[in-house]
């Protein structure tokens, strides 16, 4: 990828984190990024997401709880509008 579109992914990311859990920060990008990832696989490749999750069930228990943090400021962030 090139650099440009590098950094107009990472506005969008940027942008969608804010709009999601009514943050921005890295660590918020970072966890949303995450939950992006693994939801699209588990959606898309469910096989693939359950052997993941087999193979490293501590890992599925951080994603659990970045899935639930990310739900729960998703809700707050509803409520404030």
């Amino acid at each position: 990828m090139n650099e440009k579109l590098t950094e107009q992914l990472d506005g969008l990311l940027e942008k969608y984190a804010e709009l999601l859990v009514g943050h921005s920060s890295n660590e918020y990008k970072e966890k949303v990024k995450a939950w992006i990832i693994y939801n699209h696989i588990a959606k898309t490749m469910p096989p693939l997401a359950q052997h993941w999750n087999k193979t490293y069930p501590d890992a599925k228990e951080n994603i659990m709880q970045v899935i639930k943090e990310i739900k729960e400021l998703n809700e707050q962030n509803r409520k404030k509008e």
